[in-house]
């Protein structure tokens, strides 16, 4: 079954229709890029991904465990590199309310950073710096 449907609108923009649920979303290329940065770009889509996929693994890994892992957001940084260009780094910044959970539960919890699906399927040459910080 098909991910996502994607439909080229012009002027540097797409719609992209998420098939299960139906959930609409639109690029545009940066303004640095020809754009008009009116929503995400495509390169800004892929560092939400990676935080987005760390968030939710940490709430998978925390239900599984019975972690009260309750509230939590992030901020993302994306570096781009030129000739090629490219996302170089990705910086995820993270606060989750640490609140009932213990050293050894924040450390599991931690790991998930470097270990959740979209961090793995990135390439090597992408800077990964992802940092929790406890409140």
């Amino acid at each position: 079954m098909d991910t996502a449907l994607i439909t080229w609108n012009g002027d540097l923009t797409n719609t992209c229709v998420h098939v299960r649920s139906g959930t609409h979303i639109r690029t545009d290329a940066p303004v640095d890029n020809h754009g008009k940065g009116s929503t995400f770009s495509p390169t800004d889509l892929l560092c939400v991904s990676l935080a987005t996929c760390i968030l939710t693994t940490m709430g998978i890994s925390a239900q599984q465990k019975g972690i009260p892992f309750n509230k939590a957001s992030a901020r993302v940084v994306k570096h781009m590199a030129s000739d090629p260009r490219r996302v170089a780094r990705i910086e995820v910044h993270i606060s989750a309310d640490g609140t009932g959970i213990d050293a050894k539960d924040r450390l599991v919890l931690e790991r998930i950073a470097h270990t959740c699906p979209v961090a793995r399927s990135l390439h090597p040459d992408v800077v990964q710096e992802s940092t929790i910080a406890w409140t």
